[in-house]
């Protein structure tokens, strides 16, 4: 029969506790931190167990937010002046630059830093539903890239403000969804902020300011067909995933329009990095840039929410602006000025009508 063990048998067994005249240091151990006190002192720990850098949640939120600002302004302000300062005017074949950025570094991230699980198109049918989002996709980046040949960025971002707008008539007309009353009166400040602005705008360009409005409605009419197309659990990807298969996607639809339109545009890529290196480093920041865009979003909404992200996008349209206008000396009038304005506020109550009509309808 086996001798229960006791504390004074246990201590018995080991020579070190048979030792008194030892004299270790006492451990103090550490009372357990209540659940308050554990949300208070959560940290982010990035490198290895040795070597780990700690970074709280409102530093790492904060730098999330800086680097998405950074990255819609900078690539907005890089796209300006390849097209319309430096002279590079293959506004198709620098949007497929981005998407083969995009399919590279969302591989790449993907499959080796493992930001996101990797999910796959399960069918045919999947398949061509992301092909007809690539293609409207194409259509509204190409149309925003040829708006900054003859725009201003400050009166590109006043059109983009429309967002909404168009968003609410093809909801309507695609889906057939009614918005209260509200929402609807929340968009005629949008609309008459933009009449105003074109109105007095000193760079206006006709053909510019049409396909920026083509940028805009397409931006519009992929998010809602995105919502009808993608509907199902089994066919819904996350952003990173849906990015991953669409930008390959574009870039192949974009080949064929880059070589008929812009013609050999490559070759002429080629000969004048021989003459001037930097275009090489303009192209590969723009392109990086480009997947920036994307992988800030999808961080924004990781760690604040969806709202946040439409506030940042608000506020960016007016940032953006201001720092353009500084930067490439674009002249611009108070009506103008106005007119933005106007379209700024009158987004800011359709967001918030828009909040409040889902309140109410659940």
């Amino acid at each position: 029969m086996v001798e229960a063990q006791t504390w004074t048998t246990r201590r018995m067994s080991n020579p070190r506790l048979l030792d008194t005249t030892t004299n270790d240091s006492v451990v103090n151990i550490p009372t357990t931190p209540t659940a308050d006190e554990r949300s208070n002192n959560h940290f982010f720990f990035f490198g290895s167990s040795q070597y780990s850098v700690s970074i709280s949640p409102t530093i790492l939120t904060a730098l999330i937010i800086a680097s998405w600002y950074f990255s819609n302004i900078g690539v907005l302000l890089l796209n300006k002046y390849l097209l319309s300062f430096y002279g590079y005017r293959y506004p198709i074949f620098l949007t497929m630059l981005h998407m083969l950025s995009c399919a590279a570094y969302s591989y790449g991230a993907i499959n080796f830093l493992e930001l996101v699980p990797l999910q796959h198109i399960h069918s045919k049918k999947q398949f061509l539903k992301i092909f007809a989002l690539s293609a409207i996709f194409c259509f509204s980046v190409v149309c925003g890239n040829t708006s900054l040949r003859y725009l201003p960025v400050s009166f590109n971002q006043a059109i983009g403000a429309t967002t909404p707008f168009f968003t609410a008539i093809f909801a309507f007309l695609i889906t057939c969804k009614k918005e209260s009353g509200e929402v609807y009166l929340a968009l005629l400040p949008v609309v008459f902020g933009i009449v105003v602005a074109s109105n007095s705008e000193p760079l206006f360009h006709l053909f510019g300011f049409l396909v920026c409005v083509g940028s805009t409605a397409g931006r519009a009419l992929k998010s809602v067909v995105q919502g009808i197309l993608l509907s199902s659990e089994s066919e819904k990807l996350n952003s990173m995933n849906l990015l991953l298969y669409m930008a390959p996607m574009a870039a192949l639809i974009l080949l064929p329009f880059t070589l008929y339109i812009e013609g050999n545009v490559a070759a002429v890529t080629v000969e004048k990095a021989r003459g001037d290196r930097f275009i090489v480093f303009l192209l590969i920041g723009n392109a990086t840039v480009a997947y920036l865009v994307n992988l800030t979003n999808f961080l924004v909404t990781k760690h604040t929410s969806a709202l946040t992200l439409q506030v940042l996008g608000n506020a960016k349209a007016a940032v953006a602006a201001v720092v353009s206008v500084l930067i490439f000396r674009n002249p611009v009038t108070v009506m103008g000025m106005a007119g933005f304005a106007v379209t700024i506020m009158g987004v800011v109550l359709y967001s918030e009508a828009k909040k409040r009509s889902k309140l109410t309808s659940h």
